[in-house]
This record gives structure tokens, sequence and C-alpha cells, in this order.
């Protein structure tokens, strides 16, 4: 009877569906393929794209972002007639910001460059993940809004933490939560990732909303307009420009004052030369 029981039990595990669990690259290589597969990803050599970043209510910014292989970006946004630039040109990243009172151009901590590195990549942190020595951990199955969503712990090469969300159906990113030093102190914000649109074949999100952990309620979302690939770039325009030459006049540089006069004494005539 107990042999009976036994075969019976070994039958239906036998007859069970086996579930297959999902691994990380399993699920990047599936974010890839509805990216549009690797070799059109890596196809694109510079991308531009136009759209307008929204600060606030009624304040806006039109914004311009141009990438170029390898690892090149840069930024501007215009706001109140002034033009802020964000670069990075593949070892150094720079920026200008008039708004706060900085026409010239000034390096970035080693913080920012390092953010800036991470945007400069064209195919973005989980092709080749392991060759740009980062590390993906899977971390199972959550929803998000209602959306099943696979979860994904992105640890990048220099130490910071980012946290995929991406869409059980579609298999696209719907949300990205990062973590980094800036300055020494840990900075965490959110990006809410959407409105994929096709250019040239390439699913592209043109609505981005930003949010910072410590200023929840102070949130930035980026519309984009347009986006081109394999445009003409000028790779200058990645490159720190040299600062305004000014003179300022101080002490050390101040023209000599002629010599100070007796006021009794008349001055002296000069005899003109043949």
């Amino acid at each position: 009877m107990l042999r009976r029981v036994a075969f019976a039990m070994l039958a239906l595990v036998c007859a069970a569906p086996v579930v297959h669990a999902q691994t990380a690259d399993e699920i990047i290589a599936k974010n890839i393929e509805a990216h549009g597969g690797a070799a059109k990803m890596k196809a694109i050599k510079t991308m531009k794209a136009t759209g307008k970043i929204e600060i606030g209510p009624g304040m806006q910014a039109p914004m311009t972002a141009t990438q170029q292989r390898p690892d090149m970006i840069r930024n501007e946004f215009t706001f109140q007639g002034m033009t802020g630039v964000q670069a990075y040109d593949g070892k150094e990243a720079w920026q200008i910001m008039p708004f706060m009172g900085k026409k010239d151009p000034d390096l970035m901590s080693a913080d920012e460059r390092d953010d800036m590195a991470d945007s400069a990549d064209l195919d973005g942190p989980l092709m080749d993940y392991a060759a740009k020595g980062n590390k993906v951990e899977y971390l199972g199955k959550d929803k998000l809004e209602g959306t099943d969503v696979y979860k994904l712990k992105v640890t990048l090469k220099d130490g910071s933490i980012q946290t995929w969300y991406i869409d059980t159906d579609s298999n696209l990113e719907v949300r990205v939560d990062s973590e980094r030093m800036v300055r020494g102190t840990p900075h965490k914000n959110t990006r809410v990732i959407g409105d994929y649109k096709e250019v040239e074949g390439l699913p592209v999100p043109f609505s981005m909303e930003m949010s910072d952990a410590d200023h929840p309620d102070q949130k930035m979302k980026l519309t984009l307009e347009k986006v081109e690939y394999n445009v003409p770039v000028d790779a200058s325009i990645f490159k720190m420009p040299p600062k305004t030459a000014t003179t300022t006049k101080g002490a050390d540089t101040a023209e000599p004052k002629p010599a100070d006069k007796k006021p009794d004494e008349a001055p002296k005539s000069e005899t003109p030369k043949n």
C-alpha cells in the first residue's frame, strides 16, 4: 500500500509543470530585445533629443540633449533668457550655470562626473554590464501601481546602486530608483519612465518624471518632442571651452599716477628738438 502511495506521489510530481526560475541575464536579454536588439542599439552612433523640462507650475525650460559614442553627452537648457550647459567628454564633466551667476565653464565634482558618465552611455548599464564592471541581481517580481514588474538591483562600477522596474509584458523599464554619493552624502532619486514611441523602429520614452527623496514634492518632468539618430555632431561641443578672458584692474595693475607736484612749482617747458 505504501509503495502504491509513493508511486502515485512520484507520478504527480513528474506530471506537474516545471516552474522555470527567471534569472537576471534572461530579463536583461528580454529588455534589450524589447529595445530593438543589441545590433540596432549599437548601430546608433549619435542621438539628439529636443523637448522641454517642467520645473514647476508655469515654469518650463526648452532643452536639447546630444550624445555621441563613446560616452559623450551635452545637455543644454534655457530659462529666463539664459542657457545652461552640462557636458561630459569621456573623461571630465563640466558645466556653465548662468542662473547661479557663473557664466564661465567649471569642472564638476567627481560624484557629478560619475553621474554624467552614466548618462552618457547610449546603451545603458544593463547592456554588457559585466564588461562595464557592473553587477546585476534579480530581486523577484513585484507590483508597481497595478503593473507586474521584474526588479533588478544594478550596482554600478562606482558603487552607485540602481533598482530597475521592468514591465513583465513589454519588458521595458518603467521606473529606476538611484542611490549615489554626492559630496559625501547619500543622494536618492526616482525616474518614472513612460510614453514610449518608436523612432526608426526603436522604442524611446518620451516622458520622464524625476523626483528627489529629500524633496518628493519638487518634481521635474522631461517631455521629449523629437529624437534623431546618427545625426552629424561636432565632437568639440563636448569639450570644456576656455574661460572668458577678463582684465580686472587692481592695486598691482593700476596705472601709475603722475608724481605729485608742489603747489608753487611751475611745470618745466621742453625745448623742441630740431
